[in-house]
């Protein structure tokens, strides 16, 4: 695989995260598996150690696992319990509240959450903040107007450049584009900040190709399934489109299985997250470019703010990771 790095918008230098990162990241501590969530075991209650949460959208999209990683990376290092819950899927909105109502319940010291919704997520890290519990945000941006209004200014946002990397992936299947070509794009959650950003650095890329037309842009929530059958819906009404950007490898997945149930092998596909089956799918011929967005280092990031704002050190309010472009070393 060739990577290519391309932002570096760091607000500050992530060395330490960034270099525990790289070492033992597939080790991860004893745990039990709880229908959607994974707990510690039972060294989880040592008496004397900060409890730090970390809640997740769902354990069934592989970026999430190694974002876990990084996590027990940090709380091996740092010598934390930590506790990860998730939802079952990803639009499972509803339950990663009652989730944060019960981390609330249960007085953890601090929640690191990536949130499936920017904004209904919010009332209850009031809530959760209002009883003393530090709040770091990972991945998808909470809605910083709805923050401000519910006077939560101080909440560290750690991710990537979303618009940035979109506009890198779908850029690079835009590029092989000589001749008018129909194009779509599988968004994620709408609404999401994640999602949103997204969308629109595909359409950037795309608009800046005068062979390309976007003729649909539909949402499959993240999730391979729904990926599968909306990719089918919008071929049936456009069976000559010639390329697709899917916001997430999950759904680039999902698309390519409709594409071989459909013998379609002549559509350039674009994904983002960098999963394994992401990587496979590339060294097929599948899969034309990804978007590694260090899931790892996000999580073992988040876990070391939380840590160091119990002891009192101020974070920056927005860290973006280092993202890359992955492509077959044949392209």
């Amino acid at each position: 695989m060739k990577r290519i790095i391309f932002c570096v918008l760091t607000t500050i230098f992530l060395a330490l995260s960034l270099a525990g990162c790289s070492q033992d990241l597939s080790k991860s501590t004893d745990k039990t598996s709880l229908g959607g969530q994974t707990q510690q075991a039972s060294s989880s209650n040592q008496a004397g150690k900060k409890t730090i949460a970390l809640v997740m959208k769902t354990l069934t999209n592989p970026f999430f696992i190694e974002m876990e990683k990084g996590a027990r990376k940090a709380e091996n290092e740092l010598g934390i319990n930590l506790i990860v819950r998730t939802g079952a899927k990803e639009t499972s909105i509803e339950q990663q509240i009652s989730i944060v109502e019960d981390l609330i319940n249960s007085k953890v010291d601090a929640i690191v959450i990536a949130p499936g919704s920017s904004t209904d997520l919010i009332p209850v890290l009031k809530k959760a903040h209002d009883a003393n519990i530090q709040i770091v945000n990972i991945d998808n941006r909470l809605d910083p107007t709805f923050l401000k209004k519910m006077n939560l200014t101080d909440i560290p946002f750690i991710s990537v450049n979303n618009e940035g990397g979109a506009y890198e992936s779908a850029k690079f299947i835009s590029d092989k584009i000589t001749k008018p070509t129909k194009v779509a794009i599988l968004e994620g959650i709408r609404g999401a900040d994640n999602a949103e950003q997204r969308k629109d650095g595909a359409l950037r890329a795309f608009k800046e190709n005068p062979n390309i037309q976007v003729v649909a842009s539909e949402t499959a929530n993240w999730e391979i399934d729904e990926a599968y059958n909306v990719t089918k819906a919008i071929f049936v009404k456009n069976p000559d489109i010639g390329a697709i950007f899917c916001a997430n490898d999950m759904m680039a997945l999902g698309a390519i299985q409709y594409f071989d149930d459909s013998s379609r092998n002549d559509i350039l596909v674009a994904g983002f997250d960098d999963l394994e089956e992401g990587e496979r799918a590339i060294s097929k011929g599948k899969l034309q470019v990804t978007i590694n967005q260090q899931a790892d280092v996000q999580g073992y990031t988040g876990v070391k703010y939380a840590y160091e704002m119990l002891n009192g050190k101020k974070q920056p309010l927005e860290t973006i990771v280092d993202a890359k472009v992955v492509t077959s070393s044949k392209q």
